[in-house]
């Protein structure tokens, strides 16, 4: 017996189409559950529910799938961009129902996850559940003295920011590379931070989501999560 999941997301995982398009085809009443008009929201096991949709049924879920894909720079974390720039669902594989965990913006490297099951990644990038994510940061300024900053904790626009850890290393004259963890998730966070104690950035590079980490994997590749990487996500 399968877990009971929304319509929706039934729709979503046996391929029928996105989750919104889902929502739309059950809320016009195309959609039905053991031939009664479905509702949205409604709870439904596609392993024992008839789902139709116009009639014909969907067949079952597809297995959960999970990539890890290292994000260039230049590429906008997005399904379409109408400015017709590269997206990152140019570089992954097409699954019904892919969707990232997080985004990286436009100019921000490193680890990004992507998976069929959109309750998992909408669990996993909730401030409540303060996933550690690392980032290591190239910049320009006095390093250690920010460093110090970010450990004693920086108000942004949006709140507190306190780092769970913060390294900082020597590279250069007046160049500094930070590795930076974080569990709070707000947007553009590492970046923002960096600049409000004067540091410029660089390069930025997320070097791991949760368990799963950036290892040789090269720009532009992605890779499945390996069957220990999934389950330690399911523990977080």
């Amino acid at each position: 017996m399968s877990p009971p999941m929304r319509i929706q997301r039934a729709l979503a995982r046996a391929g029928v189409l996105s989750r919104r398009k889902a929502e739309e085809l059950v809320s016009q009443g195309r959609v039905t559950v053991n031939g009664t008009v479905a509702q949205i929201g409604q709870s439904v096991d596609p392993a024992r529910d008839v789902i139709a949709v116009d009639g014909k049924r969907i067949g079952a879920p597809v297995a959960v799938e999970w990539f890890v894909l290292n994000k260039p720079a230049g590429v906008i974390t997005s399904k379409h961009d109408p400015e017709g720039r590269r997206t990152v669902f140019d570089l992954v594989p097409e699954r019904p129902g892919l969707t990232y965990v997080g985004r990286l913006d436009f100019l921000t490297e490193g680890v990004l996850l992507f998976t069929t099951d959109g309750a998992a990644a909408h669990r996993l990038t909730h401030p409540s559940h303060e996933v550690e994510r690392t980032y290591v940061v190239s910049v320009e300024g006095a390093g250690d003295v920010a460093a110090d900053e970010m450990r004693a904790g920086v108000t942004l626009d949006d709140g507190l920011v306190r780092p769970r850890k913060v390294l900082a290393a020597k590279i250069g004259r007046g160049r500094w590379e930070l590795r930076i963890t974080i569990a709070e998730g707000k947007n553009r966070e590492v970046r923002r931070l960096c600049e409000a104690v004067g540091l410029v950035v660089d390069r930025l590079v997320r070097s791991s989501f949760g368990p799963v980490e950036l290892g040789d994997l090269a720009p532009g590749k992605v890779r499945p999560l390996t069957k220990s990487e999934r389950l330690a996500l399911e523990r977080l």
